[in-house]
């Protein structure tokens, strides 16, 4: 068919890859856990002379290898990768903060003349990266203290519905097994009497280039599949002793960025407090739960255009995609 680059040359991939920087197009390659995108995304930057900007929360962190599936050091080693090993578990971040820093990365990116390739699965931190985020007023210690008391008696059910009631598009976008963002929304509420979901629209920043999302999509038994073996490899390949190591230099689940999937599980079976086989349970169960939040998160962006995932040709089938994007691309740097 007329601009298809799945027979292409070189030559033809070469034109297409000038095209995206001229016209500052940058790719996103999204999905839920254990969908492919880390092989997406090398592959296409392979192909295309490509550096990857990765956007997943938990690979910033040094030291958690294992438990978030991060790149190896040769993938990393052949190809340029940015926000990985970043920072100590124990240091504070956000996704406001990762937007800024991304999109000046990305700037970078272009001006060295290659394409830059966004390829993770934390939601909040694609839509801040790609759409802009406002994060609201400074925190307000008396009334964040108030609500973490509230979690702590067991009342974010009840901080849920509120928030749902008080902002109901924020609300759509926050995990609600998240107490810190919960508390964050109903603190800006607090401070400002207006809702967080209100402020970010009007304050978004320019955004510097345009945005296509490419959505990994597969069969449910497949993906769920998929995340069976990736438990059961990561246990091979040493997440007991990665957890350990962690606790050994005073890393612990308190910790943010430890008090997640595959982490927390570990932490609790080194503390006797559960089984081997249920400690393999609840990583898997919590994992397959944590992917169909990640599908309601992306399903819900309509800009998103969905590819079999397990197809053998998925790598050209993007590259046709980004093909007919560009011509009809407009060349003005905003995100679409």
């Amino acid at each position: 068919m007329a601009g298809s680059l799945v027979t292409g040359t070189d030559d033809a991939v070469e034109v297409l890859r000038r095209k995206l920087i001229e016209r500052r197009v940058v790719v996103a390659i999204v999905g839920p856990t254990a969908s492919g995108k880390t092989v997406v995304g090398l592959s296409l930057a392979r192909r295309m002379g490509g550096e990857i900007v990765s956007a997943d929360s938990r690979q910033i962190y040094r030291l958690l290898d294992i438990g978030t599936a991060k790149p190896t050091a040769a993938e990393r080693g052949e190809i340029s990768h940015h926000f990985i090993d970043i920072l100590d578990p124990d240091q504070e971040y956000n996704a406001g903060l990762y937007g800024e820093q991304g999109r000046a990365t990305i700037v970078e990116v272009f001006r060295r003349g290659n394409v830059p390739i966004i390829v993770g699965g934390s939601g909040l931190y694609i839509r801040s990266l790609t759409d802009g985020l406002f994060d609201g007023p400074a925190s307000d210690p008396d009334f964040r203290t108030a609500m973490e008391e509230r979690v702590s008696q067991g009342e974010l059910p009840l901080l849920v519905e509120e928030l749902k009631r008080l902002d109901p598009v924020t609300s759509k976008s926050i995990d609600p097994t998240k107490p810190r963002r919960i508390i964050r929304a109903l603190e800006v509420i607090h401070a400002t009497g207006r809702t967080l979901s209100a402020l970010q629209e009007e304050r978004k920043p320019e955004i510097p280039f345009h945005a296509f999302r490419i959505g990994l999509m597969m069969d449910r038994a497949d993906l769920y599949r998929r995340i069976d073996a990736r438990v059961d490899g990561m246990l091979r390949h040493g997440l007991i002793e990665e957890v350990e190591g962690l606790k050994v230099r005073g890393y612990g689940r308190h910790l943010n960025a430890l008090n997640t999937v595959g982490y927390a599980e570990v932490f609790s079976r080194i503390a006797d407090e559960i089984s081997d086989d249920e400690m393999v349970r609840l990583i898997k169960r919590n994992s397959r739960r944590y992917a169909k939040r990640q599908m309601t998160w992306f399903s819900a962006d309509k800009r998103i255009v969905w590819v079999p995932a397990l197809s053998p040709t998925i790598t050209d089938a993007i590259l046709d995609l980004l093909a007919k994007q560009v011509s009809s691309e407009s060349p003005s740097p905003r995100s679409t």
